[in-house]
């Protein structure tokens, strides 16, 4: 895509692949799931014209990314781990830090445990959320949800993989990124992933056949489990992250969401976004920005909105 650059660093303990354009500050663009660095493709290309170096990684276990073997592997100590010495591997003593769905969660965490990477975070989609000393992630999803919400629906080693091998692997994304209903993402084990996504008849203007057989080229090559393994490790990340219950976010930030996004109807979420919790917990929290009629995929939805508006907040610092 238009001289986006490809190479693989060693970092923690593993290789990472990234794609990367521009010179100048360098902004790190931090994918979630089903996801790849091709998530960010517009950003990269916007912000590399605007004067940036923008550098998007497949995470471990996702894309052209070593996929190490153990579910254990994939706390979010080692995510943000390895993100900081991606940001050492670029010679950085300090980046900016853009991250949707998982690669929010990584962000907001990288700016809990090595704030001073974070020269400022833009967010979209899912809001810092303080950890709970009283249950467990996957207990208190369990608690809300029940056991056929997606979270506690991946947590079964072997079981969801078979579920999409089934779909395949294009369906699977085709049902993902289409996505629109601002509800719980519910799977009933007699229904299955096959029966409770539909399968959208024509793809929306902002995603192309193209776009799919990338995703799917790269998933059938390493599978979903790396990225699922995520899912299998939050209770795990909740153990580990004991000693910094409470902490703020003490980063310059922006925060971005589409009113259609599922996790913009997580019940008490939009009273924790609007009603100043979400402010006490990051206090240097500067905009919220609530976009009309956006999914969850916003960045690939409103590209040419996302990259603006990430822009407007970067170039003041």
């Amino acid at each position: 895509m238009e001289g986006i650059i490809h190479r693989t660093l060693p970092v923690n303990g593993i290789n990472m692949h990234i794609a990367e354009k521009g010179q100048g500050p360098v902004v790190i663009l931090i994918h979630g799931f089903p996801e790849l660095w091709y998530s960010w493709r517009h950003q990269i290309l916007s912000l590399a014209a605007r004067g940036y170096h923008a550098v998007a990684p497949d995470l471990r276990g996702f894309g052209d990314s070593e996929a190490p073997p153990s579910a254990a592997s994939y706390s979010i100590l080692h995510i943000v781990g390895d993100i900081v010495a991606l940001i050492d591997a670029l010679s950085e003593d300090q980046v900016f830090v853009v991250g949707h769905d998982w690669g929010a969660v990584v962000a907001w965490w990288l700016c809990v445990l090595r704030p001073d990477k974070v020269k400022a975070l833009v967010n979209l989609s899912v809001a810092y959320s303080p950890r709970n000393p009283k249950r467990n992630t996957v207990d208190g999803i369990r608690a809300i949800f029940g056991d056929d919400h997606y979270i506690c629906r991946f947590q079964e080693q072997g079981a969801i993989e078979a579920e999409f091998e089934q779909i395949g692997t294009a369906t699977v994304f085709k049902k993902f990124l289409t996505y629109r209903t601002p509800a719980a993402f519910i799977v009933p084990k007699e229904k299955g992933f096959a029966d409770s996504l539909e399968t959208p008849a024509s793809l929306p203007s902002w995603l192309t056949e193209e776009d799919i057989d990338y995703y799917a080229s790269k998933f059938e090559k390493s599978g979903f489990t790396g990225g699922l393994n995520y899912y299998r490790c939050m209770n795990l990340s909740w153990e580990l992250t004991a000693p910094w219950t409470g902490v703020q976010v003490k980063v310059p930030t922006k925060f971005i969401i589409g009113d259609l996004d599922l996790t913009y109807h997580t019940p008490g979420v939009q009273d924790y976004i609007h009603k100043g919790v979400f402010k006490k917990m990051v206090p240097l929290l500067e905009d919220v920005v609530v976009m009309e009629g956006v999914g969850h995929f916003i960045n690939q939805e409103k590209p040419h909105e996302i990259s603006d508006l990430i822009y407007d907040f970067i170039q003041k610092f």
